[in-house]
């Protein structure tokens, strides 16, 4: 579904990303792996239309999509769901999901009906300002929004940051079920290493701005260098 070759993305004269190429299967769930500053956002943001690489191809369904401007990356069934959240705090709950879909001109109200039986909480919540919720709320709420534009493939930046353990572990079974039951391609990237590796089908491990490690979710959480380096083992 997704080929990214040789991908290379500097920051004035800093190279954050050197000549990274992966793949992403449909259907499955792939993560970045690796400390901050490794280039893991990076890469999520010139897929999706908001920084220009300096040099390499992106590649989707088969189609060139390099430079392409952020809406137009949507169009063609790319989300983001970016570090932080980044909700819009002073709109309700409805609002900020109505919003993920703003590109469309069909009825929203079967794809409403969808994310609230994913997320009930927020259906409970619908007419709240959106900046009252919990972290895990707005975690949740901007899956939500982000789903409301149909993804085939949907990007998460860091979805367990700052959140506690149950909140972790809820958040990453409905990553598992949007994917299993709905077929969504996951690409996700993520510091909780462990966590991360036990839901990817395939996983990559980046250390400034390169490639150091690959393999299913499983030979990584094996490997020793992994294991010392992001596991605490």
């Amino acid at each position: 579904m997704l080929k990214i070759n040789n991908l290379n993305i500097n920051y004035g004269g800093i190279n954050a990303v050197r000549d990274v190429s992966f793949d992403v299967e449909e259907g499955s769930i792939i993560t970045l792996v690796g400390a901050n500053g490794a280039g893991k956002s990076s890469i999520l943001r010139s897929i999706a239309g908001v920084v220009t690489p300096k040099s390499g191809t992106i590649e989707f369904c088969g189609e060139n999509i390099t430079g392409l401007p952020a809406e137009q990356v949507v169009k063609k069934g790319i989300t983001l769901v970016p570090e932080g959240r980044r909700i819009f705090p002073d709109l309700t709950v409805l609002e900020n999901i109505r919003i993920g879909a703003y590109l469309r001109k069909d009825s929203l109200d079967e794809d409403i009906k969808w994310v609230y039986d994913l997320f009930p909480r927020l259906k409970e919540r619908s007419w709240q300002m959106a900046g009252t919720l919990s972290g895990g709320e707005q975690q949740m709420l901007a899956v939500a929004r982000a789903l409301m534009s149909r993804p085939k493939l949907m990007m998460m930046d860091e979805p367990s940051l700052g959140l506690a353990p149950l909140i972790v572990r809820d958040i990453f079974t409905i990553i598992k079920e949007i994917n299993k039951q709905n077929g969504v391609t996951i690409l996700l990237i993520e510091q909780n290493a462990n966590m991360a590796l036990k839901t990817a089908d395939r996983g990559y491990v980046l250390e400034t701005g390169v490639i150091k490690l690959e393999g299913t979710g499983a030979e990584l959480l094996a490997n020793e260098e992994v294991k010392k380096a992001y596991l605490g083992k």
